[in-house]
């Protein structure tokens, strides 16, 4: 155990270290290629940013596996599927590109993941029932991995939202995997990405200096699901709810997204400012305030994760439900899914007339 924890130590330590003295690197080369975030009446911040805060990541990224991980083919294709995913975002973070051109870069990135890497969910085991999925694993596995990346990507609105969130995340399944006393690739991957997430929080929490990115954010949603996925392979409903229940927050965010904007007839696709941290803001907190709550969610979100994993599934699922009751009463509070002003204001309107 102690070997384990020394070596999962060195692994954040190092990639944490590297990532904090790159990125102001990357923040000349951001500013030097055009990689800058405009304010607009949607964003937060007042003054151009730099976007390549991503690039970063991944090369802290590459610099731990060089170093800790082992080569094989499910590493490959892990690389060739991050590389794609990573362009695809550098590209975006210069000139923004059309939605479609993002999702195909998503979409390759997934597929080489499922059908090279063969990192596939072929069967469910739930209430003493076994589900294989047949030739749909492989469609499940591409929407699971593309979903992910989606979360991630519309939860990153705030300073260091989408970074703080996936530490949370690494450092649960991280907490898992140690205790069970296993070091695999999942384990590997979990702790090079949380020490270089953490040595990204240097520069990006409130007040940023310099913001991820698409790189950062698809990239972060892309290496999220390929650990969900390595970690639980003989995929129980318990292992598969975990790692989403983990990332709780942003998923649910995306959903509310996404009915929002059917219900207004809009594309799906869309950028709003409706998110749940914008529903904070307009309740006068600040940014610094907004992340620090939504942290503490997903915090308690991970806690239940890992009371309900490791000691008692009872407890775990009523502090699931608890919490999960608390973010629904919120919802209906807010104008994360309609708006309530504005629908009240049409019903008088209509009745006047």
């Amino acid at each position: 155990m102690n070997e384990i924890l020394i070596r999962c130590f060195n692994m954040t330590f190092l990639t944490f270290f590297v990532v904090a003295c790159l990125i102001p690197v990357i923040k000349k080369i951001a500013a030097h290629v055009g990689a800058l975030d405009i304010p607009n009446e949607r964003k937060v911040h007042t003054k151009p940013m730099p976007r390549l805060g991503g690039l970063g990541i991944y090369l802290g990224f590459l610099i731990g596996y060089m170093i800790f991980g082992e080569p094989s083919a499910i590493m490959n294709s892990i690389l060739i599927g991050s590389f794609i995913i990573v362009i695809t975002g550098v590209i975006d973070d210069i000139k923004p590109l059309k939605a479609s051109y993002k999702f195909l870069g998503q979409l390759l990135s997934a597929l080489i993941i499922t059908f090279y890497g063969n990192i596939v969910m072929h069967e469910l085991t739930a209430f003493g029932m076994v589900i294989n999925f047949g030739i749909l694993a492989y469609p499940i596995t591409v929407f699971f991995i593309l979903g992910c990346i989606n979360c991630i990507n519309l939860i990153d609105g705030l300073d260091g939202l989408a970074a703080g969130i996936s530490s949370i995340y690494f450092i649960t399944i991280g907490i898992i995997a140690t205790i069970q006393g296993k070091l695999g690739l999942d384990c590997v991957l979990t702790f090079i990405m949380l020490g270089s997430t953490l040595g990204f929080l240097v520069h990006n929490f409130n007040p940023a200096s310099i913001f991820m990115g698409d790189s950062g954010s698809m990239f972060l949603g892309f290496i999220i699901a390929v650990i969900a996925l390595l970690g639980f392979k003989n995929v129980t409903m318990t292992s598969l709810i975990i790692p989403l229940l983990i990332l709780a927050i942003p998923i649910l965010d995306t959903v509310f997204a996404i009915l929002r904007r059917l219900i207004k007839g809009e594309s799906i696709s869309k950028p709003d400012k409706f998110h749940i941290h914008h529903q904070f803001l307009n309740r006068n907190f600040s940014q610094r305030a907004t992340v620090l709550i939504i942290y503490l969610i997903n915090m308690l979100f991970a806690i239940a994760s890992i009371v309900y994993f490791l000691k008692d599934r009872t407890l775990g699922y009523i502090i699931y439900f608890i919490l999960t009751l608390l973010v629904v009463l919120f919802v209906l509070k807010t104008n994360i899914v309609y708006e309530h002003k504005g629908r009240l204001r049409r019903f008088f309107q209509k009745n006047k007339k």
